[in-house]
């Protein structure tokens, strides 16, 4: 891609975002205001940017690879989505909406104690760092190539943009450049879609539909029952595996993950926060299957499943090859936008979620602070530093040999198990006390560790072993201490 109308596009997009972001965000006066938006969001508006904070670059260009070299499998794994949105609106918001909770991380002190809280937001700035800096490094890649410039330039670059609008708008302004940009990618998305049926495959859609039925791309279900019992949960797209899976995963994402959670706490009341995360949960479905048909449509186009043959090394290339080399001017820098959209949603989330869980969970209790204008100069000042550590992170992963997609998805699979385990023990098993919940946790982490760095099983398993070895240890804990008593 060379053309200067794409270079225009881009640009105009990465300023016109931190200026809406600046506007939208208001004024904040307190640090409440600044990471919860006054509670005055409405919940679609929330509902849109869950979407938009859970889709990276990663999906954007993973999800249509996936789909290039095998069929629409994972779609099962986005039905799993949904159930586990359904779990949280019954079973964790309610808990969430009791007293003042202002993180996900202050329902563990109101159930166990500060410990918990304190033990369970360290873990989370961990991971979320880990995660998003790998997430940032992917999104730079395609600005490296169209600016011949380093990737820490690049880095920096995405960093600012992201950094400029959360550092003054808040959550509100980051939730209200999530609307947009979700519409941006998935529209960048459709635009593709549509250009390959009209443009690019011989024969259009009669064409794509015969060359996708002939290769069973549009096989959605696999019951795994022809599996023996190791192969049944090693592969990841089985039925089972994605709905029992996927709906775990959920749970732990949007259920205990600040960088949800936060959004969650951001409208008015419980029904509303009910209606944003299970109407988030229909439109991942809808978003998914668009992204896998994005796949199949770009198989019919090179009509060729060995990568090699077209200058690949990996399915993930797929897409961003088909949009470099064969979109037209103007066209390819709106869905390059659109890649751009993906990132910094969930950059510019990740910001905001750390600096709150830090400041609401760890400063705040430590230090006792009580004036509204020091709080928040100090939670921008957060936003800063994560914002600088987050490129840190980008940074070095840089020279990571690993799979983009696979270390982000691992880093989060470490400790998801234990942290929806350490929710679930505290909302279903009445007797567990802090101990039993902190042993519990630190068990599912070092569990986890084993389970992925042996490959006992396929990662859409990962979540339920480590909610089970956490509530395992925290119940059988709790039986002892109860004997003992």
């Amino acid at each position: 891609m060379n053309h200067t109308i794409d270079y225009i596009i881009i640009v105009i997009y990465l300023i016109g975002v931190a200026v809406l972001g600046i506007l939208s965000g208001g004024k904040q006066k307190s640090a409440q205001d600044y990471f919860l938006g006054a509670k005055s969001v409405p919940w679609w508006a929330v509902c849109f940017s869950i979407v938009a904070a859970e889709t990276s670059t990663l999906t954007f260009i993973s999800i249509p690879g996936l789909a290039y070299i095998t069929n629409m499998n994972f779609l099962q794994v986005t039905f799993g989505y949904l159930v586990g949105r359904i779990m949280i609106a019954l079973f964790f918001l309610p808990a969430y909406y009791k007293g003042e909770m202002n993180t996900a991380y202050a329902f563990l002190q109101s159930r166990f104690g500060s410990k918990t809280r304190s033990f369970a937001s360290i873990i989370f700035l961990f991971t979320r760092t880990a995660a998003d800096g790998v997430r940032l490094f992917a999104t730079a890649i395609p600005l490296k190539l169209m600016l011949d410039i380093n990737y820490p330039l690049a880095i920096l670059i995405i960093a600012l943009v992201a950094l400029a609008y959360t550092y003054i708008g808040g959550v509100r302004g980051v939730i209200w450049v999530d609307v947009i940009q979700m519409f941006i990618y998935l529209g960048g998305a459709i635009i593709a879609a549509v250009f390959l049926i009209s443009s690019f495959i011989p024969g259009g859609f009669s064409e794509f539909l015969s060359i996708a039925a002939s290769e069973n791309k549009f096989e959605i279900f696999n019951l795994g029952f022809n599996l023996g019992l190791k192969d049944f949960f090693s592969q990841p797209y089985t039925l089972f595996g994605g709905i029992i899976g996927g709906a775990f995963l959920s749970m732990a994402s949007h259920g205990t993950d600040q960088l949800i959670v936060q959004r969650l706490l951001t409208v008015k009341n419980l029904a509303d926060s009910r209606k944003a995360i299970i109407g988030s949960g229909v439109i991942v479905v809808i978003q998914f299957a668009v992204f896998l048909i994005v796949g199949i449509l770009l198989y019919a186009f090179y009509n060729t499943s060995d990568l090699a043959s077209i200058g690949l090394m990996k399915a993930d290339e797929i897409f961003p090859k088909f949009i470099i080399e064969s979109l037209p001017p103007g066209v390819s820098g709106i869905i390059i936008a659109g890649l751009f959209a993906a990132a910094l949603s969930t950059l510019a989330g990740s910001m905001s979620s750390l600096s709150s869980s830090t400041m609401l969970d760890l400063f705040k209790p430590i230090t006792k602070i009580n004036d509204d204008a020091k709080e928040l100069f100090i939670s921008r000042m957060f936003t800063v530093m994560w914002a600088i550590l987050l490129v840190g992170s980008a940074v070095f992963f840089m020279n990571s040999s690993s799979a983009v997609v696979e270390l982000a998805l691992s880093i989060a699979s470490f400790t998801y198990g234990g942290l929806l385990g350490t929710f679930m023990l505290g909302l279903f098993v009445k007797k567990a006390a802090q101990e039993d919940a902190l042993a519990g946790f630190t068990a599912g982490i070092f569990i986890m560790i084993a389970v992925i760095s042996l490959q006992l099983v396929a990662w859409t398993w990962f979540t339920l072993v480590g909610v089970l070895a956490t509530l395992v240890v925290g119940k059988l804990l709790s039986l002892l201490s109860t004997e003992r008593k």
